[in-house]
């Protein structure tokens, strides 16, 4: 089975901490060449040092310190990359909206996670298509959401922006598929992460419970009755950037435990 990554580069957005974390440590691990993405310089470096400490392979690790609330000084910055070389897989992974119910969410929000999200997503792939067509290799791997199966409570904005993003890449699957770059979607359920601690916070002050109460509350509903560690998700994302998915276009891969419950 060729899971191996060496000569390949991979620009992982978001990759400070959480799932972008995650995803850059088992991407590296597989033999890629990875560039961080995020706004703090200190997480980045520290990532990379792991990574180096992890992984002892001949590879080459760095960061590009970017705010995803400004899409085109993202695309002005990535461009300074390409520079230098050329990205054969992406992570698209952004830090998700403010929680709360649709019915009360303002229409600046929607425009705000439209622009992190989306029109990021959007640009990048335009900016590193090139490269890929050039390369003979392409892959694009968005972190989303169980939301584009199964709305989630509270998480108004959040679904609908992610909804939106996985029909994007599905029109991105079938357009990019004749140059052999796949575009797949994968879609964590409950990982531990800020975001996660954020939204327990949220919901234990709102209830008046304790924090423990409400994370066990969440957890009976996923089948393998445990939430999961990020690099459980960035292993699903190797294995989609690997050579052997080379088949595997247009996808949405619940990384969830079973807690959706559908197919």
């Amino acid at each position: 089975m060729d899971l191996n990554l060496f000569g390949k580069n991979a620009l992982v957005c978001g990759s400070s901490k959480g799932i972008g974390k995650a995803c850059a440590i088992q991407l590296a691990a597989i033999g890629a060449n990875v560039t961080l993405v995020s706004r703090s310089p200190e997480k980045m470096a520290a990532v990379v040092r792991e990574m180096e400490m992890r992984i002892d392979k001949n590879q080459d690790h760095d960061w590009l310190v970017a705010d995803f609330s400004d899409f085109k000084d993202l695309q002005k910055r990535v461009k300074g990359l390409l520079t230098k070389c050329r990205y054969q897989i992406l992570i698209n992974n952004t830090g998700g909206p403010p929680g709360g119910p649709i019915t009360e969410a303002d229409s600046s929000e929607f425009e705000r996670a439209f622009n992190q999200h989306l029109l990021c997503n959007h640009t990048l792939v335009q900016l590193l298509k090139p490269g890929m067509i050039e390369s003979g290799y392409g892959r694009v791997i968005n972190i989303i959401s169980t939301s584009v199966k199964a709305p989630l409570d509270n998480l108004g904005v959040s679904n609908t922006i992610r909804g939106a993003v996985a029909s994007w890449a599905k029109t991105m699957a079938n357009e990019l598929g004749v140059h052999g770059i796949t575009v797949n979607n994968v879609l964590p359920g409950l990982t531990q992460t800020d975001r996660l601690k954020e939204i327990i916070n949220v919901q234990a002050e709102k209830k008046g419970i304790s924090y423990e109460s409400v994370e066990s509350s969440m957890t009976k509903n996923v089948p393998l009755g445990r939430i999961a560690d990020p690099l459980e998700v960035g292993s699903a994302v190797a294995f989609l950037a690997s050579p052997v998915a080379s088949y595997i276009n247009g996808i949405n891969l619940p990384v969830d435990g079973g807690r959706t419950r559908s197919l």
